[in-house]
């Protein structure tokens, strides 16, 4: 369908080659490139503090909450296997301008006198195109960092215990144990968290739909991901075909990206340099 143009009123077959002409049209398009630029700083401000919260959480709830570990372990990992469409409403509730949860806060914090000065005076808009994607930024990271910390846990757990009690015989603390063991140890675990992290945050659809009410997207550009582009192109001006390429080329973007992370963790992963 991507080397076709055709829309659903016209009928099923009723198709017409146009050859590359959806891909040239697609990557000269200037949204479609906005909306790649918002994937990416999606993927960067959601993905990494996931990794940077999650790795050490697993090593605090190994190391010191053990007896506790099932139970800390479901807490973190419940907004995972809670629907997205549900944490999005919510969040959608938290960041209203006027009456949420989020910008109370900040209110009452502004009455402090040292927070005073850092805090704004008025409420914020969370749903303009400039603050959109720092609301973004934080429901990915709220539901998925409990994902990342169950990974990265069954990691710590299959480490050798002989290792660490070696380390603390020969006077090792615990942030010496967890530089020197734990995150060199953790490397094929991260190869494979950050993979999924990196494929999960390229295909970001369901939080900035339900977030932004849809169609809302027209009028907030800075929150439009590229599925939510695609998404838009081929049911909102049904140019299938169009949507067809966006699709394809995402692919490769996410076959770039991923081959970039296997040079990174993967060598690192198999002992390499």
């Amino acid at each position: 369908m991507s080397f076709q143009t055709w829309t659903p009123s016209d009928g099923w077959g009723r198709w017409k080659f146009v050859g590359f002409e959806n891909y040239a049209f697609t990557l000269t398009d200037p949204m479609f490139w906005r909306s790649v630029w918002n994937t990416v700083w999606l993927g960067v401000f959601s993905g990494v503090p996931q990794h940077l919260i999650a790795i050490p959480m697993a090593f605090v709830i190994h190391m010191v909450l053990s007896r506790f570990k099932t139970f800390v372990t479901a807490v973190y990992f419940l907004p995972y296997i809670t629907s997205s469409v549900a944490i999005a409403l919510i969040f959608n509730t938290l960041f209203a301008t006027h009456n949420g949860v989020i910008n109370l806060t900040i209110a009452h914090l502004n009455t402090w006198p040292l927070l005073g000065v850092l805090l704004p005076d008025q409420n914020i808009n969370w749903f303009t195109s400039a603050n959109i994607k720092y609301a973004l930024a934080v429901v990915v990271v709220w539901q998925f960092t409990g994902w990342n910390i169950l990974l990265y846990l069954s990691a710590i757990q299959a480490i050798p215990k002989d290792l660490y009690e070696a380390a603390e015989v020969d006077g090792a603390g615990r942030w010496q144990q967890f530089r020197y063991i734990t995150l060199p140890l953790l490397r094929p675990m991260m190869f494979f968290a950050v993979s999924l992290t990196i494929i999960g945050n390229m295909q970001l659809f369901e939080q900035p739909f339900v977030l932004l009410n849809g169609g809302a997207s027209a009028a907030t550009p800075g929150g439009q991901t590229v599925t939510m582009y695609m998404y838009r192109t081929a049911f909102e001006w049904l140019e299938m075909g169009t949507a067809a390429s966006i699709a394809w080329i995402l692919f490769v973007f996410i076959g770039i990206l991923t081959y970039l992370n296997h040079l990174v963790f993967g060598r690192a992963a198999r002992g390499g340099d």
